[in-house]
């Protein structure tokens, strides 16, 4: 049990790293960080989304969202639309410069999933996949069971 569990734990850990490190390298020649990939990301795959969609999406909360979004918006790489009274349902939209880094974003992420997914079929993607949701589900309700006591 203890193997399974440290296994788990360094692999989990390494892949957070190396993502991180991937979305800071290419992050660096736009002058952003890592915390705004996904943003810009699922926004270019979506077309427009509201921080709400946003933060379900990314998996984030929603401070580390709004810092990024405000970032984001006041160099440019996103039109926040004020239309609404309630902050987290108006929808954004990337600019001009936004859809391009989106782009780069986007067709990156494929090079680098097909390279890092070598060896493996579609069978067995699935049952990982598979199995790390159930995973994930499972441990989130050991956390929200935390949170309740």
């Amino acid at each position: 049990m203890e193997e399974r569990f440290q296994a788990f734990t360094v692999l989990v850990s390494n892949l957070n790293r190396c993502i991180y490190k991937i979305k800071t390298e290419e992050m660096a020649e736009y002058n952003l960080k890592s915390s705004h990939v996904s943003c810009i990301y699922y926004i270019y795959r979506y077309g427009s989304l509201t921080p709400k969609e946003l933060c379900d999406l990314c998996g984030e909360d929603k401070a580390n969202i709004s810092r990024a979004l405000k970032y984001l918006e006041e160099n440019q790489y996103l039109i926040i639309n004020n239309d609404s009274n309630k902050k987290y349902q108006r929808p954004i939209v990337l600019t001009e410069n936004g859809v391009k880094i989106g782009k780069h974003l986007s067709e990156k992420i494929n090079e680098i999933l097909s390279i890092a997914s070598e060896g493996l079929s579609e069978e067995k993607r699935n049952i990982m996949y598979e199995g790390l949701s159930l995973i994930n589900n499972r441990l989130n309700k050991i956390c929200d069971e935390y949170e309740n006591n």
